[in-house]
């Protein structure tokens, strides 16, 4: 596995903590022309850090996270980062967001210092000796600095996504969202994404929406589930396993009784082990003599708020 290196980011300035800003979503509402409600009275807040959102494909992550990356219109309600108000103030807000989408665009032929180089500048990077300080920089903390004149055609998928990152770094982001960035990758490429995610991840405020319960229980020490366009809960990920102790049960049964144990229990999950139907139920007692008692995981979380709160 790769080693991400840790360069600094020459000729940025660091983020001091008295510039630390929360993210404050307040009754956000959006509802498509088709009837959809995307978002349904969204509130949220957001310190710095890796922060989850998680939730189902079709959840309304995409609308959140396009919102506030100013993309798209909200019906209602307000989102700020410190005193800039994203949703009026959206050239002030552009200045300080890093935005890696679900799908990131580029140019097959082009090379990423070359592209990244054309990124700073439209950053307002103007100076050709700074942007070539940052641009080498910042592809030396993503890995990439060794494939920089390859072109990105070539790239594999993990590789993209770490020039994803790269670009979304440029001009010393206060907030960062990222939209299903491991989706699609190889364990490995996962891997090296995380490293990455959490190495960036502790001065900023850094959004992460994905329906992936690894990629939180991984990386983010604060988390919110969204469902149907509503948050189901916000909570820590750890406070949130600890708070099904002794509620999740486990069994191996035959197939032909899964539809019985569905009617009867609160199934969390189903999975085939070995030949077997392996299920995991939520239940405050002991369902029968052939569950067994197992510590709660964070998918049993997410399960739980999706099927049953």
């Amino acid at each position: 596995m790769i080693k991400l290196a840790k360069v600094p980011l020459a000729g940025l300035t660091l983020i001091t903590k008295d510039e630390i800003m929360n993210l404050e979503i307040t009754d956000l509402c959006k509802t498509y022309s088709n009837g959809v409600k995307a978002l349904d009275h969204v509130s949220l807040t957001i310190p710095n850090g890796m922060f989850g959102l998680l939730g189902p494909n079709g959840a309304g992550k995409s609308t959140l996270m396009r919102t506030l990356a100013t993309l798209q219109e909200a019906d209602s309600g307000s989102a700020r980062l410190g005193d800039i108000d994203i949703l009026t103030q959206k050239l002030r807000l552009k200045q300080t967001l890093g935005y890696l989408p679900q799908e990131f665009g580029f140019y097959a032929k082009d090379t990423p210092l070359n592209l990244l180089s054309h990124f700073a500048m439209l950053k307002g990077i103007g100076d050709k000796k700074e942007r070539k300080t940052i641009v080498e920089g910042i592809l030396k903390r993503v890995n990439l600095w060794e494939l920089k004149k390859r072109k990105l055609g070539s790239f594999s998928g993990g590789m993209k996504q770490r020039f994803g990152i790269a670009q979304a770094l440029l001009g010393n982001p206060k907030l960062i969202i990222v939209d299903e960035p491991t989706a699609g990758l190889d364990p490995e490429e996962r891997n090296r994404f995380h490293s990455l995610l959490s190495e960036i991840g502790d001065d900023v405020v850094v959004v992460l929406s994905t329906h992936i319960v690894e990629d939180v229980s991984d990386l983010c020490n604060k988390m919110a589930i969204i469902n149907e366009g509503k948050i189901l809960t916000s909570e820590e990920p750890t406070l949130a396993i600890t708070g099904l102790n002794g509620k999740v049960w486990q069994s191996e049964i035959s197939k032909e009784n899964l539809p019985e144990c569905k009617e009867k229990y609160k199934v969390l999950s189903v999975k085939l082990h070995a030949g077997q139907t392996n299920i995991r139920v939520l239940s405050e007692a002991k369902p029968q003599e052939v569950f067994s008692s197992v510590p709660p995981n964070l998918e049993d979380v997410y399960f739980s708020h999706l099927y049953f709160n």
